[in-house]
């Protein structure tokens, strides 16, 4: 009865070397992508937190935080981070600094169109940007103009989804201001479409608040999208 083991050929592999090659070569191609532990250069001791995750992020993705152009990458990461999310600690009194002013009897809609802003997704941190437009009908009080892009800073400072960030800019100037009522209408382009997931560039998200007499009256709030329809 014949064995069913069969003697290696001397000149080719057996199962077992196969297995080692393509290992090694497996072993080869991943080290391309990620650094061995030994070639990694050790963080370095910073007492601040973003910057050390920052730092371990690169590691993490398979580069090394050590080489030239990345030894001030965590650092720079951690800056530019507290920056987009500065409206968190944004103070709305100290922002709007008293620019406050009697309305002298104007009752008109106060326009402020195509304010640029720029946000984090929360889902992806990643950036969607846009402009908004916002108006409102003055009762007793009118606001400094410049105060009105700060507002829509403080609540784009943050990670955001547009919907949400839209009622906070109108809550706030509701707040401010009490006035007859106030319509905000955000247009934004959605990084986190456009780069991953449905891969669609030339989507872009349009969201509305509208408050008092824009939400009780079609023709005000008509009136009011036609002023900001892009031209």
């Amino acid at each position: 009865m014949k064995s069913e083991c069969k003697r290696p050929n001397a000149t080719s592999p057996s199962s077992d070397d196969s297995l080692a090659v393509a290992d090694h070569r497996s072993l080869g191609a991943a080290s391309s992508l990620h650094l061995a532990a030994s070639e990694r250069s050790a963080p370095l001791p910073s007492p601040d937190r973003m910057e050390n995750l920052a730092y371990g992020l690169l590691e993490e993705v398979g580069e090394n935080p050590g080489r030239e152009g990345l030894v001030k990458t965590p650092l720079r990461v951690a800056k530019s981070l507290r920056f987009l999310t500065s409206g968190y600690d944004a103070d709305l009194e100290e922002i709007v600094n008293g620019a406050v002013f009697d309305a002298e009897g104007y009752d008109e809609m106060v326009v402020i169109r195509e304010v640029e802003f720029y946000s984090l997704c929360e889902h992806h941190m990643l950036p969607f940007f846009g402009k908004v437009s916002v108006a409102y009908l003055p009762g007793e009080k009118i606001i400094g103009l410049s105060k009105i892009p700060r507002l829509v800073d403080v609540f784009a400072r943050r990670l955001q989804v547009q919907e949400r960030m839209t009622q906070q800019i109108a809550k706030a100037l509701e707040e401010i201001l009490e006035p007859r009522g106030v319509a905000v209408s955000a247009t934004g382009f959605h990084l986190c479409m456009a780069m991953r997931g449905v891969e669609k560039q030339m989507s872009h998200t349009t969201s509305n608040a509208f408050t008092g007499e824009f939400r009780r009256n079609p023709d005000l709030k008509r009136e009011f999208l036609d002023a900001v329809r892009d031209r």
